[in-house]
């Protein structure tokens, strides 16, 4: 298999060439694509943790088992300043 790479992408290969830490060009490309594989992959287990943390909290909407935010920012706020104040 042939590929054709931009100018950007050739200078970005001969300057990990150049740096000592690949062989090759192919070596470089290789590992790019094993760092692709990897990134895939986390991404495909963060959506599906945010599925399962999306499904939980909404389990907890339709309970009633949920805050008000106003209601919880006033509550940090004032954590915060007894924090400040004990800090002094």
């Amino acid at each position: 298999m042939q590929i054709s790479l931009s100018p950007e992408s050739v200078n970005l290969v001969k300057a990990q060439i150049q740096s000592g830490k690949f062989a090759s060009a192919e070596e470089v490309i290789a590992i790019a694509l094993k760092l692709l594989v990897a990134h895939q992959q986390d991404y495909a287990d963060w959506v599906i943790d945010t599925r399962q943390k999306v499904e939980v909290g909404l389990g907890q909407i339709e309970r009633g088992e949920v805050l008000d935010g106003e209601v919880v920012i006033t509550q940090l706020k004032a954590r915060l300043q007894q924090k400040q104040a004990a800090q002094s």
